[in-house]
């Protein structure tokens, strides 16, 4: 168990009055715009009347009636937001200022912050190569706090990545559709992501948030230096000043890139690359313009 230190207080705080000034300001006006209205219950059929949006046109009912029908839906009051966080051991990684798992908690912190402004449950799944805790949706700026002092202080028994693991359980615990902020630097095969991905986004909607630092893309020229892998613990010496070495790994790096902004694309799953060294609400309210103008067709 994790001491909740004054500097860890002081991070926490840090991380709500941020959340909460962001959410104030722009954030909570822009994810109601684009999420409320998207969980809808179908109501009733009835007939097309002048003015209804033909896309709600029951073409199977029409042909039986032999006049337009449209479905009818209510809109659902209240969603349910999951965040699903990657803890496992290359979260702790960052050569900006800021690790990428203190980013991940500011994220989760201010989606949360948006979604409880909006009245809507929250929950949290943290996960490494198993699911570590989960904490059932609620209500409540108490309870967006207790999940970003978990983020900080929580210490996860596992040190590598299973998303897979990670979607199957939320497609077992959560069993309403809900939004799904998958967040994680994907440091994975992507084409092993496939199936669980659609499985997942087909029961509900699903979100990468694409966590990276600069030095995970590109090594500098600094000589002699050894590399461990954060999740394996495994140790290698690398000559950073070979040219043909650095290249192959910003060749490797982008090719995985590439097949992963291709795999999401296919499968219809909104993609948010969030670097450790920029500002993340830019990047945040550009999906949101993107999710706006989707709706808006």
């Amino acid at each position: 168990m994790t001491i909740l230190t004054e500097e860890l207080a002081e991070k926490i705080k840090r991380i709500e009055i941020t959340a909460r000034h962001l959410v104030t300001d722009s954030l909570a006006g822009e994810y109601h715009s684009v999420f409320k209205g998207m969980g809808m219950e179908f109501d009733e059929m009835r007939p097309y009347s002048p003015g209804d949006d033909v896309r709600r046109i029951d073409w199977n009912v029409t042909a039986r009636m032999n006049t337009p029908y449209i479905r009818k839906y209510q809109e659902e009051r209240e969603l349910t937001v999951f965040l699903a966080v990657d803890a496992s051991g290359s979260s702790d990684f960052g050569t900006t200022g800021q690790f990428k798992r203190e980013l991940a908690a500011e994220l989760a912190a201010v989606l949360s912050f948006a979604a409880t402004t909006n009245n809507d449950k929250v929950g949290l799944l943290i996960f490494t190569d198993k699911p570590e805790l989960i904490v059932p949706p609620r209500k409540g700026k108490r309870h967006v706090l207790r999940m970003v002092r978990d983020l900080l202080v929580f210490t996860p028994e596992g040190r590598g990545t299973s998303i897979e693991s990670a979607l199957d359980t939320i497609n077992r615990v959560v069993k309403r559709r809900s939004i799904t902020f998958l967040i994680s630097d994907f440091l994975v095969e992507p084409e092993s992501l496939r199936r669980p991905l659609a499985a997942t986004n087909r029961r509900h909607d699903v979100i990468a948030l694409d966590l990276h630092d600069p030095m995970e893309h590109q090594i500098p020229d600094v000589g002699l230096m050894v590399l461990e892998d954060a999740e394996t613990g495994e140790f290698e010496w690398v000559d950073t000043s070979n040219k043909a070495w650095r290249e192959a790994f910003e060749a490797r790096t982008l090719d995985l890139e590439q097949q992963k902004r291709r795999l999401l694309s296919s499968l219809a799953i909104d993609h948010i690359q969030i670097s450790t060294d920029k500002d993340y609400v830019v990047e945040l309210n550009e999906f949101f313009a993107r999710r706006s103008r989707r709706r808006a067709r």
